[in-house]
This record gives C-alpha cells, sequence and structure tokens, in this order.
C-alpha cells in the first residue's frame, strides 16, 4: 500500500468521508469511539486524515 499523505480535513470534508453529522462526530468524540481534532488555530481545528482513515477502516472491520 502507497504511503498516505497526511493533511488536516476540516469539519465538513470529516462529515462528507464518514457519513456523520457534526452533532454524531462530536458524540462519538465524547464516547471515545471517534478521533479527536487538532487545534489549528483559536476557533478552528481539524482531524488528522490518516487518523479519520484508520477509522473508517476499523469501522468496516468491526462489520465484517
Amino acid at each position: 500500500m502507497a504511503a498516505q499523505l497526511r493533511r488536516f480535513l476540516r469539519l465538513k470534508k470529516v462529515t462528507e468521508q464518514t457519513g456523520y453529522g457534526r452533532t454524531s462526530i462530536y458524540d462519538k468524540i465524547k464516547a471515545g469511539q471517534n478521533p479527536k481534532p487538532y487545534p489549528l488555530g483559536p476557533r478552528s481545528v481539524g482531524w488528522l486524515s490518516t487518523e479519520v482513515d484508520a477509522w473508517i477502516e476499523s469501522r468496516i472491520k468491526a462489520v465484517r
């Protein structure tokens, strides 16, 4: 498998990739079921793309 490009994803992209809405994502973060975002600025956060991809893979494996 090729090396993954690490980048920060904003909330809109995370919701598109996971299929979850904003509230569901933050609920899963509180429950320890979703990666936490990183602070990018005073009012800005982002999720590490490799962590989001790994979380998606873990959900696929859990169902299979």
